[in-house]
């Protein structure tokens, strides 16, 4: 007997749980990323390209990228809040601005999960509560 909670999946054999894992459920997941596709490709996509790659010397990558997936908290304030000063993606650093996104907060969570699941980038999704809270006041 296969249980999904938002959030979770538990897996019950003979009444006993043998593994709980992170999982959103499918059609949750896959709605996200297809919204998050679409702002990706109305907002992100000039600066850091169709595959994620970025522009060397101007805009780090997405694509595999170890400062996006490092800190989720930290991604989606840079959404949010923008980001000035130099950074380092990959190994190489980088020291051009992002201004501030004007987007929803499930946008900005939709935007996130995309790129954090595209490019070979594998993390949990963003849930749009945890964005309210990086806002500037």
């Amino acid at each position: 007997m296969k249980t999904k909670y938002f959030g979770w999946a538990v897996v019950v054999v003979m009444g006993l749980i043998v593994a709980k894992t992170w999982a959103w459920q499918g059609a949750d997941l896959s709605a996200s990323i297809d919204r998050g596709k679409a702002v990706y490709s109305t907002t992100c996509i000039t600066c850091h390209r169709d595959a994620g790659q970025g522009i060397p010397e101007v805009y780090p990558p997405l694509a595999k990228s170890d400062y996006l997936m490092a800190n989720k908290t930290r991604s989606i304030g840079i959404v949010v809040n923008g980001l000035t000063g130099p950074v380092t993606v990959n190994k190489v650093k980088y020291d051009s601005e992002m201004v501030p996104v004007d987007l929803t907060d499930e946008q900005v969570a939709d935007v996130l999960t995309f790129v954090r699941n595209s490019w070979g980038n594998k993390g949990p999704a963003v849930k749009t509560a945890e964005v309210a809270p990086t806002r500037k006041k």
